[in-house]
């Protein structure tokens, strides 16, 4: 049975939620290891900057303001246990039967789908405040 328009527009929506999704998750994933390789950093140069003042009777910060909030608050161990967690596409995507809602035509283009919407904008009348008559 050939799908109609309103179904086909779920499916092209849908495919390209589920690409930006995959995508965004990407870049967490990236950036997560980033940012935990960047706390380990941070570890090791305070582990050095402890020593430094230990040896030299000194007291120089061995964290930035930044690095010693992300240290505290989430430290390395916790965002790679996060990815460990999870893994890339774990999320199963079945595409059921939508149902043929709409009488079968397509819904307005809406810019959220990433649609260019053409046509004279619908503008909702402004409120009255009848107290203030």
């Amino acid at each position: 049975m050939a799908l109609t328009a309103y179904q086909t527009q779920f499916k092209r929506r849908m495919k390209r939620a589920i690409k930006l999704r995959a995508k965004a998750d990407q870049k967490a994933r990236r950036y997560t290891q980033l940012l935990a390789d960047a706390i380990g950093a941070a570890e090791d140069a305070a582990m050095q900057m402890n020593a430094l003042n230990q040896i030299y009777n000194v007291d120089v910060s061995t964290y930035t303001l930044l690095t010693q909030a992300l240290h505290a608050n989430s430290g390395q161990e916790v965002l790679v246990d996060h990815l460990a967690q999870s893994t890339p596409g774990e999320e199963l995507v079945i595409f059921n039967q939508v149902p043929d809602g709409n009488g079968g035509q397509e819904l307005p283009s809406n810019p959220l789908f990433g649609e260019l919407v053409t046509g004279i904008p619908i503008i909702s009348p402004p409120q009255v405040d009848v107290l203030q008559a």
